[in-house]
Formats: structure tokens, C-alpha cells, sequence
């Protein structure tokens, strides 16, 4: 089987001749789709807790980010179950599944859930650049950037969706950070909620966040003979922005440890 011929056949048998021409309207029509998710959940974030107490005794900047959260919390349900659908409970990474080389594979789904993602990121980095500093600094410029580029790549050749998917499978943790931030924001950071989120946090950053990687690492070592048959672009990007990624978890991590420690410490005073 070629590369990406699954992704291709399906193409040929939904849209025919006019496959090739259909390609990237699909991405522009996910990515569209992305966008619009992320400002409709903003919108509804923002109507419904426009009544609630502590929302409006918020700063004008701070609604804001609540909203902001709110998107970047759905977004994050949504890619991290389809993620766990495909890596854990289908077989269409599965060496043994007869789709032919697993870094090559790719279909129309899998292409408009990356497309969905990116448009995720644009909303979320041009509200980043548009408050700058007050939803990130320029850790989360890099992050967004680097994750955009990965995803934009992997739309484009239709490889190494394995290992976006493992990326985005890492998203699980969203809900537990913006959580943490909602429980603090809320005055809550004594309670025993964000307590035990912080220790639910730490236990899944551990899992989806470092742990996780080591396998991304280990399965791109065994299957190196498939990566390098990789486009140059994607190639030596694969051994940049991951990398990089995983250093910014581990710092985060890092972060993370301490201030479930800093939690405890204070709940037993």
C-alpha cells in the first residue's frame, strides 16, 4: 500500500475525479469549523455566567479568560476522546491492522479532526497575541505556534498522524489546569475541590504528559525505518517541535509537583 492511499481511496470514492480539488477545501472547511466552535462556546461561556456572582465580580480581563478557558476546555474533551478512540480502542494504528505502514496513515476523518485543532489554535493564539500578556506570556506563543505547524504538516502530507494524535491524546489534562484556574479564580484554592484536582492533575500530566511522550519517543525509535521515508519538512520537524513540547511539560511538571506540594503543606497547617 503507498502512503496515505487510504486517505486517497476514500477521497477517489466520496468526491471521484474532483478528489484532489476537494482536498483542500476539507481542510479550509475543518479549520473554519474549529474556529467557529471555539467563538460559539466563548459566546455561550460568556451569556451564561454573565448572571453568576463570581463572574462579575471579575476583572474585564479575567472574563475574558474565563471564557477563553471554557473553549480551550471543550476543545480539549473533544480531541483527546476522538485521540483515545483511534490510539486505544479502534485498530487503525495497530501494527497488525492491515492499513498498510502506520506512519502513513490517514483518513478523511483523521484529516478534519487535525483541520478542527488548528482552528482551535488559531482562535486561541490570536486571542493570546490580542490581550498579550494577560492570557500567556511568549511560552504559550511557541507552544501554539509549534503545535499549529505540526498539525498544518500533517494535514498537508496526510503522515505521521500517529503522533499527532499522541499529542493531542496529551490534551487530557486541559480540563484539570483550567480547572485549577477557575477554583483559584473563584477563591477556592483552600478547598479540598482544588486540592484533589491538583492532585488529579499532577497524576494525569504524569501519564499524558511525560510518560506518554517516552512511548512517542520509543515508538518512533522502532518504527524509524517509516520516518525517514517521511517528506524532509515533516521529518526533521519531528525532531523539533516534539522535543520541545516535551521539554515544556517536563518544566511545567516540574511546577505542577511543587504546587501540589505547596497544597498539602498548607491544608495540614
Amino acid at each position: 500500500m503507498d502512503k496515505a492511499e487510504l486517505f486517497n481511496r476514500q477521497m477517489w470514492e466520496v468526491f471521484g475525479e474532483r478528489g484532489r480539488l476537494a482536498e483542500p477545501l476539507l481542510w479550509l472547511a475543518s479549520i473554519a469549523v474549529g474556529i467557529v466552535f471555539c467563538k460559539s462556546v466563548y459566546d455561550n461561556m460568556e451569556s451564561s455566567f454573565s448572571q453568576i456572582k463570581v463572574y462579575r465580580s471579575l476583572a474585564r480581563r479575567q472574563q475574558i479568560e474565563w471564557s477563553n478557558r471554557g473553549f480551550s476546555t471543550a476543545h480539549a474533551i473533544v480531541v483527546s476522546t476522538i485521540a483515545a478512540y483511534l490510539l486505544v480502542y479502534s485498530d487503525f494504528f495497530s501494527d497488525a491492522a492491515p492499513y498498510g505502514p502506520v506512519v502513513f496513515r490517514s483518513t478523511i476523518f483523521s484529516q478534519a479532526v487535525l483541520g478542527f485543532s488548528i482552528g482551535y489554535f488559531i482562535a486561541d493564539l490570536s486571542m493570546i497575541i490580542w490581550c498579550y500578556p494577560d492570557l500567556g506570556g511568549w511560552v504559550y506563543i511557541l507552544h501554539h505556534g509549534l503545535s499549529i505547524a505540526s498539525l498544518a504538516l500533517g494535514l498537508h502530507s496526510g503522515y505521521a498522524h500517529i503522533y499527532l494524535y499522541l499529542v493531542l491524546f496529551s490534551e487530557f489534562t486541559t480540563p484539570f489546569v483550567n480547572l485549577r484556574w477557575y477554583l483559584s479564580t473563584a477563591g477556592q484554592s483552600g478547598s479540598n475541590a482544588y486540592l484533589l484536582n491538583g492532585i488529579l492533575l499532577f497524576l494525569t500530566w504524569l501519564i499524558f504528559r511525560v510518560l506518554l511522550f517516552v512511548y512517542f519517543f520509543t515508538h518512533i525509535y522502532l518504527h524509524f525505518d517509516q520516518v525517514r521515508q517521511m517528506h524532509d519538512a515533516g521529518f526533521y520537524f519531528l525532531f523539533i517541535a516534539p522535543p520541545l513540547l516535551a521539554l515544556m511539560n517536563l518544566v511545567w511538571f516540574r511546577k505542577i509537583s511543587l504546587g501540589v506540594v505547596k497544597a498539602f503543606k498548607k491544608k495540614q497547617k
